[in-house]
């Protein structure tokens, strides 16, 4: 089997790198570490196994939701919306069989609903999380105090419990940390095994050492469990020893690196 995958980037999301990108901890040792806001790629991934079309999450809300309820400043254009998205990368909605979630934050798992053929994978506790979140999470969640209603609201999952095979050669682990249930999916193409790790890292200098600090990562400022995420990210780190293996959602860099290479694993 040839896996290839297929970036699609579903719109521009922005966030705080001192509150979101990098821990406070961090902030000496990383220059230009800007307290203004940063518009970050929403990257979704469209794995082709020759059989079947998978996604890996489906994208951000469009730019009215994304800017009352979420970041304002977020940015999605007509054609980024992930339905939009696939037929433009020449695949049709009813194409995409199987839909796996890295988690279920807003920016993740939009439109989910409109792909009508696809089963929808995600682990047990980031569902049971997402239908029951602290108040802290609401927004991220889309709970229904906010007088709005998530897109996975009324969707059957088939709920995971760690590691599993999806189909041959695609496979997920868990990395919690970002959220509760957060998990990365493994992709085997012609290139090598690729790492798909969702919101485990917002960018790839949070899996970079400081060693002035002792730290053999870079922190994020934005958790649900500090402890989880460090050891989730080593897990990433020990599983893929080659970054340009590891594609997050959020890297700004990947934009130049798709642009020039639209799929990956041919």
């Amino acid at each position: 089997m040839s896996i290839t995958i297929t970036p699609l980037n579903s719109g521009m999301c922005t966030s705080n790198p001192k509150t979101y990108h990098y821990h406070p901890s961090t902030h000496k040792y990383y220059k230009n570490v800007s307290d203004e806001d940063r518009a970050l790629p929403v990257f979704c991934y469209l794995l082709d196994t020759g059989d079947e079309c998978i996604l890996v999450d489906t994208g951000m809300a469009y730019s009215e939701r994304a800017n009352q309820y979420h970041h304002p400043g977020s940015i999605q254009l007509p054609d980024q919306a992930m339905p939009k998205a696939v037929e433009k990368a020449g695949y049709h909605l009813e194409d995409i069989t199987k839909i796996i979630f890295t988690h279920l934050h807003w920016d993740h798992c939009f439109y989910m609903k409109e792909f009508k053929n696809a089963h929808y994978y995600v682990q047990k506790k980031e569902y049971e999380f997402a239908m029951n979140p602290i108040p802290l999470y609401y927004k991220s969640y889309e709970y229904e105090a906010l007088g709005i209603e998530a897109p996975f609201i009324g969707a059957e999952f088939e709920l995971l419990e760690g590691e599993a095979e999806i189909v041959p050669g695609v496979r997920v682990y868990p990395t919690p940390g970002h959220s509760v249930g957060h998990q990365a999916v493994e992709v085997d193409t012609k290139d090598g095994t690729y790492h798909l790790v969702g919101d485990a890292i917002f960018l790839l200098d949070n899996l970079k050492e400081v060693p002035q600090i002792h730290y053999d990562l870079t922190p994020t400022a934005r958790f649900a469990n500090i402890v989880e995420w460090w050891e989730s990210v080593r897990e990433i780190k020990r599983r893929c020893k080659d970054v340009n293996m590891i594609l997050p959602t959020h890297e700004p860099d990947l934009m130049e690196r798709f642009e020039k290479t639209p799929v990956l694993g041919l």
